[in-house]
């Protein structure tokens, strides 16, 4: 559903407002840089429309024009960004702090960022050891649990078109480069309803994931820890323990 047949089945909104913002989304979802013709495209508004739209936020500091004539998201996006992520480490604490209690190994949270997968909240384990992710870090999603459970619920076209922006770089052994492999991975997570992280990202850690169903924007949860502590048993018992609190998660974020 494109954002104008949105905008026409909702009521009592600002029908510009709703415009806005749902070029800023299409923007953010391809990466964060968009011709007018491809926001046209992926909005199914009219090009004046659109032209109108785009100089106001332009103007408002909320997007850049280049020299190459594409927008990119404007640096006034961060605040507002960085107020959104703290509210949503806050909400997410909780939540995160039971995985903790009841597994022992460090919980995180995750979202899509553009190409990018960015870890908003973390509740650590309580065993004494150096942290392996961190609130802020940003990382690619096709060697993280997160990121394979994100990319799992995007449409297989928006998922291959991140990946060929970003590349697979390889970060150890186990990393996976080839984009074969990697969507019969994705599959799986879909099919699964969780992703897992095995030494892709940094050797001697195992996570895995579980996204978060419904939420306001592309969110997963995970736990991660030593491979020698996050043992078969635990991830059998992790599995239906995260779906539980992503569950949770999504009904306190509405």
């Amino acid at each position: 559903m494109t954002a104008a047949s949105e905008a026409k089945g909702r009521t009592g909104g600002v029908q510009s407002i709703e415009r806005a913002f749902g070029l800023l989304e299409a923007m953010a979802d391809a990466g964060g840089t968009m011709g007018l013709s491809q926001l046209a495209t992926a909005s199914g508004l009219p090009l004046p429309t659109i032209h109108r739209l785009v100089r106001t936020l332009v103007d408002l500091g909320y997007l850049r024009q280049e020299p190459s004539r594409q927008y990119v998201l404007g640096p006034k996006l961060i605040k507002l960004g960085e107020s959104s992520a703290h509210m949503l480490s806050l909400r997410a604490r909780p939540h995160l702090a039971r995985l903790v209690d009841e597994l022992g190994e460090s919980a995180n949270m995750a979202m899509l960022d553009g190409d990018q997968i960015v870890y908003v909240a973390q509740v650590p384990s309580r065993h004494s050891m150096r942290m392996f992710t961190e609130v802020g870090r940003r990382v690619l999603p096709h060697c993280t649990a997160v990121g394979k459970a994100l990319l799992a619920g995007l449409p297989p076209e928006r998922a291959r078109d991140l990946l060929q922006r970003n590349g697979m770089p390889r970060y150890t052994e186990h990393t996976i480069t080839d984009p074969e492999e990697f969507t019969r991975q994705l599959e799986a997570a879909a099919r699964n309803g969780y992703a897992i992280d095995d030494g892709e990202q940094e050797l001697g850690v195992r996570c895995i994931a579980v996204a978060v169903p419904q939420a306001p924007t592309h969110l997963a949860i995970s736990i991660s820890g030593p491979v020698g502590r996050m043992t078969e048993p635990l991830l059998h018992q992790a599995i239906p323990l995260l779906t539980e609190v992503s569950r949770a998660l999504s009904t306190d974020l509405h």
